[in-house]
Formats: C-alpha cells, structure tokens, sequence
C-alpha cells in the first residue's frame, strides 16, 4: 500500500516545490496574500542554491523508495527537473546584482560614484558562508552590548557597538542601522549584520539601535529615540574610536522609513524633546525597502493594501489619516525632502510584496528633483522585501556597493 502511494506523495511534492518556485518570480500582490506570498518565498528567492541541494536529495530519497515505479513518480520527476532549472535561474539573477547595483552607482544623480583604492572583495567571501547564510559573527569583530543611550535603563533604549578586535579604531566613519519590523517587533541584534560586519572589517564603527516599539508606544517615540540614539553617537562615538564628523545611518523596512525620515529632519526640536540643542543631522543615509509615504495616499504610495494603513493607524499613529491627516504626513520622508537632503542610497526589490515598488520610485523622484546632494537608486531583479538580512549572493553584491557608495560620501567630506 506505501510503495504503491509513493510515486502519488512525490507528484503532490513536486508540485507543491514547483508552485514555491513560481512564487518567487511571480509573488502574489493583493492582501492577504502578500504576506504568506513574502513567508513562503524569502528564504528560497535568497538562497536558491541550498534550497536546490536540499531538492536533489529528496528527490533521491523519493526515487530509492520507488517513486518511478508508476507514471505519477515520471511526472513528479519532470516537475522536480522544472523546479531545479528555476532556482539555477534565481541564483543567476541573484549573481547580475553585482551589474545592476554598478549601474546604479554609475548613473546617479550628481556624477558616477566611485571609491579610488577600494577592496572589491567582501570580507565574508569564503564559500561556507554563502552556503551557511546564517551571518554569523567574524572572530574579529567585538560587540559591545546594551549601552543605555537614555540613561532610562529601559532595554528598548540601548545600543550595541561594533568594533574591530585587537588594535583600537580612531578616528573611523561611522554606521547607525535602525532594524525594522513593522514599528511592532525587532530588535538591534537581529537585521543588518551583513553590511556591518563588511564596514567594521573595512576599519568602521557600527551602531546598532533599539527604539520603542508600537503598541505599547505610539508615534513619534519611534523617530525621538532614533535621534537621541545619534544625539549620544554624535557625543560619545570617538570613546569608541568613532569619528562623529562623520555618521551615516541605515535601515530596512520601518528602520528604511526612520533612518530616511531621521536623515531628512535635522535637528527638528518636535522630536527632540529635551535635547532641542542636540546634532542629529547625518553625513549618508542608505534606506532598505522602506516605508516613505504613510499617508496611504495612492498617488504616493501605489496603493498599499488596507493591511499596512489599518496596522500605521491602529497600533502605531493610534490616529486616522481622517482625523489627524498632519500627523502622517510629516511622518512620511517623502514629504520632508529638501534641497538640503543628504546623499542617498536607496535600494528596494522589485518582487517586494510588503511595500509596494512605487513607493521607492515615487520617493527616489521627489528627492532628485530636489536634492543637492547625489542619490543613487536600485531596483534588484526578482528581489523580496527583506533581501539583505541573510548573508547570500545578493546581499554580497548590495553589501558591496554600499561599501562604495559609502567611501565615496566619506572622502567628500573635509577632515
């Protein structure tokens, strides 16, 4: 009875590995699809060559317990071949990030970008680590943890910094990264390790901050601690070998739309309360998939569906667009652009089914036209939202030009 049914149970497998497959390249965009849609094919969009591994040996497995002894076993054999081709494909496209990213630093508003000098090859290049995903932290790396930048000891209110090991930086650029999850979860171990681990090895001191989060808290204690975070970086960086004359901040996802909205609104006393006279503009920002309108608005936003404006209104604004439509607006970066902007670095997928890609675009436009600054904009073939938290093909790729884009803001600036 097993044996007859095992060609039967590797068809309905290999369907259903088929259908994962076709997700990734044709995701689902209408909620509440979206988010199952991003579950379902984060993890095999970012590491198609482990997911192809793991493929093989079921199907090995499949076949030595007799999945080709009835017709349905040959289908599902077919199936399998298509579902192999199509993660190669991914891992294909994944790899022409590195052209794509060029591109986009190559064209950007206000000339080429370029760093003279600059070490091409990631620090985290070995093949184990592109296999594993996992970013693990290097040996040579030192995290300083959960230093109170409030004084509160509130843990939503500490930062960790990251450092080389052995001989004591000075005098290094500095990185903020803001995580995201929604305004509702993450924390400051979790997202950004990749891109950090690159900058410290490259002789850089990164930040990495917790903020308040939603429900409990409501807007704008997101954004306040955000800057008192860069108000205390700016103050006490260069006891860690940081240089603050030069701060760069970074995010993904709601830590896109903080660190973009924290780089746009220099010293604004509103969100700043108590520490009015406080530095918190910075020197770069480089937004991940982020949020930049949150108005809803579709004209700006593309339409998001009703799950993100129902959960910015209920559980982070704790207002309607309705009633305090002023609120929203200043709150979205895409309506603070100046001409004084920062230079700017925005990268976003163009597979995102949480944040719509008209958000970046529309965002990307607003700035250009008004900004004096360079901004350079990708869009990642085939990418989901969350593309460059595991230490993958692509992310190498976005990690590297990030190093560019980076060193060559820094060596524009006096010292």
């Amino acid at each position: 009875m097993f044996d007859g049914g095992v060609p039967w149970v590797f068809l309905a497998v290999s369907i259903v590995g088929a259908l994962l497959v076709v997700n990734v390249y044709v995701p689902a965009r209408r909620e509440p699809l979206t988010v199952f849609s991003f579950a379902l094919g984060w993890v095999m969009g970012e590491v198609p060559l482990q997911t192809g591994v793991v493929w093989v040996v079921l199907t090995v497995l499949f076949v030595v317990v007799g999945a080709l002894r009835a017709w349905p076993g040959w289908v599902g054999l077919a199936i399998a071949v298509g579902t192999w081709v199509g993660l190669i494909g991914l891992a294909v496209i994944a790899h022409r990030s590195k052209a794509v990213v060029d591109v986009a630093l190559d064209t950007a508003t206000g000339g080429a970008i370029g760093a003279d000098g600059m070490d091409p090859t990631p620090a985290w290049a070995s093949w184990w680590r592109l296999m594993v995903a996992v970013p693990f932290r290097f040996r040579s790396i030192r995290r300083i943890r959960s230093i109170d930048y409030w004084g509160d000891g509130n843990y939503r209110h500490m930062l960790d910094i990251l450092t080389p090991y052995g001989e004591a930086a000075e005098g290094a650029p500095v990185m903020v990264y803001i995580h995201g999850g929604a305004w509702i979860i993450g924390d400051k171990r979790e997202q950004g390790i990749p891109m950090m681990h690159e900058l410290v090895s490259r002789g850089w001191v990164c930040v990495s901050i917790n903020y308040r989060l939603s429900p409990r808290a409501s807007w704008p204690a997101h954004i306040v601690d955000c800057k008192r975070a860069v108000a205390w970086v700016r103050a006490h960086i260069a006891e860690y070998g940081g240089d603050p004359s030069f701060i760069a901040v970074s995010g993904g996802s709601a830590g896109g739309h903080l660190c973009s909205l924290l780089a746009l609104t220099p010293n604004e006393p509103e969100w700043q309360p108590g520490f009015e006279d406080a530095d918190t503009s910075v020197d770069a920002c480089v937004p991940f998939y982020g949020v930049y309108d949150v108005t809803g608005d579709p004209a700006a936003s593309g339409a998001y569906g009703p799950g993100l404006a129902d959960l910015l209104q209920r559980r982070v604004m704790k207002t309607t667009t309705s009633d305090n439509r002023a609120i929203f607006e200043r709150a979205s970066p895409d309506r603070r652009i100046t001409a004084a902007a920062p230079p700017m670095f925005v990268l976003a997928g163009t597979n995102d089914t949480l944040v719509p890609l008209l958000v970046a675009r529309r965002f990307v436009e607003r700035l250009r036209a008004a900004s004096e600054a360079p901004v350079a904009y990708v869009e990642l073939p085939r990418a989901q939202h969350a593309f460059e938290i595991l230490v993958t093909i692509r992310s190498r790729h976005t990690t590297m030009g990030v190093v560019r884009f980076l060193e060559a803001m820094r060596s524009r600036v006096p010292r």
